[in-house]
């Protein structure tokens, strides 16, 4: 038995508003560890909702209804509902009271349309709202099925579930396990191989895990129903380290870690410290960096080099070698980072030039060209020539630069730190 979102509005379809109150359901249910397999977004329109409640009713036994709750014409949610299951909509004396105090204490009177909002279907108990006029319900229709309505306002939603819907779905025997999940996050390994890797679990039943991949980061969800959290964990914990065995330093993080978080953590380990050159990636590194809270401890600052002349004047970077092999080289990689790491005197230093596009690519230098620098602790200085692709878009290859520069550090860090010699 599952349960089944259903997110009513046209805005929702036209993309005027991000459908965060699915995802905060999905969160919620799996905490209950309540199963559901399928979210509907559908618009204002009657007929469209019938058709919502039929395919719903066939695969679900909770359905879960956000917004049309409203006063206005097209808030149509409870009336579809009431003439799907061929129930009458009764005006309920206590919403109009509750609506009518509401407006009471903001000096306002209740407009007549807000009287739409105290119908609701007959024999359906009323979830209420505390913060706004709209109230829910809380509705058995059939012996095997529950529906329950929230407004669309997510504040309110929030605590209506938090409030009332999770005890009452409790008390009707459901919530009895809970589902937990990691997130485990890799860089610099593509979702197939490591799908290749650990394919072995890929096809547990509990815990589960499941790939997914975005903008060059490669996540694999491990989730286990328990009767607790703690439990949960605790099936997790086996399957999690068994997985990091196996995929090494291309695994980084887990949860909220990003890799900048991560290289900081490490930096902060060891009392270093970093500085950051920038060309094609106009400040987004140094950015990355900074998002974490106590970033400073370990990031000094960094240069954006754009211009030539920046790159010469400020980075120390041989002009003659900028003639020669030009900016998008192995050769001024390094010296951009040398140069920031010796001026800001930093541990290490990072460099990343590279062209990001659209224009500016050619036949031996294409967009998507970049060259990382990374003048190490111990005076040695790497570079790393990538090539992402023009089809990426400029976004994404600054994206994968600096990501990828990140993880370059990162790998170094762990290396050094489990004292084993290369890069």
């Amino acid at each position: 038995m599952s349960a089944e979102i259903i997110c009513v509005g046209t805005e929702l379809l036209l993309g005027d508003i991000l459908n965060g109150n699915a995802q905060y359901i999905a969160k919620e249910l799996a905490k209950l560890g309540i199963p559901h397999y399928y979210q509907t977004v559908v618009g204002d329109n009657i007929e469209r909702l019938y058709k919502a409640i039929e395919i719903a009713c066939s695969r679900a036994k909770i359905l879960i209804f956000t917004g049309g709750l409203g006063p206005t014409p097209d808030d149509l949610t409870c009336e579809a509902i009431a003439n799907y299951f061929n129930s009458p909509l009764i005006e309920r004396p206590e919403i109009i009271e509750d609506i009518t105090q509401k407006y009471a204490v903001r000096h306002r009177v209740m407009t007549p349309s807000n009287r739409k909002q105290a119908l609701i279907p007959q024999g359906a108990d009323i979830l209420p709202n505390p913060t706004g006029t709209a109230p829910g319900i809380i509705w058995q229709p059939q012996p095997d099925l529950i529906i329950l309505t929230f407004p669309g306002v997510p504040s309110e939603m929030h605590r209506m579930w938090e409030e009332t819907a999770v005890s009452y779905l409790k008390s009707q025997g459901w919530g009895q396990d809970v589902i937990y999940s990691r997130m485990l996050k890799f860089w610099g390994i593509a979702e197939s191989a490591l799908a290749e890797k650990v394919s072995s679990y890929l096809n547990l039943p509990n815990p589960t895990v499941a790939p997914y991949a975005s903008k060059g980061e490669v996540k694999l969800r491990v989730s286990a129903k328990a009767v607790s959290e703690s439990a949960a964990a605790e099936l997790i914990v086996p399957v999690e380290q068994q997985i990091k065995d196996i995929a090494g330093l291309d695994y980084y993080g887990a949860n909220n870690d990003t890799l900048a978080s991560v290289v900081g953590d490490l930096l902060r380990q060891t009392g270093e410290t970093v500085s950051v050159a920038e060309s094609c990636t106009g400040g987004y590194l140094g950015q990355m960096l900074t998002e974490n809270s106590g970033s400073s401890d370990y990031f000094w600052g960094g240069v954006i080099s754009y211009d030539n002349s920046v790159k010469v004047g400020m980075l120390g970077v041989n002009p003659n070698d900028l003639d020669k092999h030009g900016a998008v080289s192995s050769i001024v990689a390094e010296q951009m980072a040398i140069g920031v790491k010796t001026r800001l005197g930093t541990t290490w230093g990072i460099s990343i030039t590279g062209i990001a596009g659209p224009t500016g690519g050619s036949e031996t230098k294409p967009v998507g060209l970049v060259y990382i620098g990374l003048a190490a602790a111990n005076g040695n200085v790497y570079s790393f020539e990538n090539q992402f692709g023009a089809m990426r878009g400029r976004s994404l290859i600054r994206h994968f630069s600096a990501c990828t520069a990140l993880d370059i550090l990162r790998r170094k860090l762990i290396k050094n730190k489990q004292r084993c010699p290369g890069l």
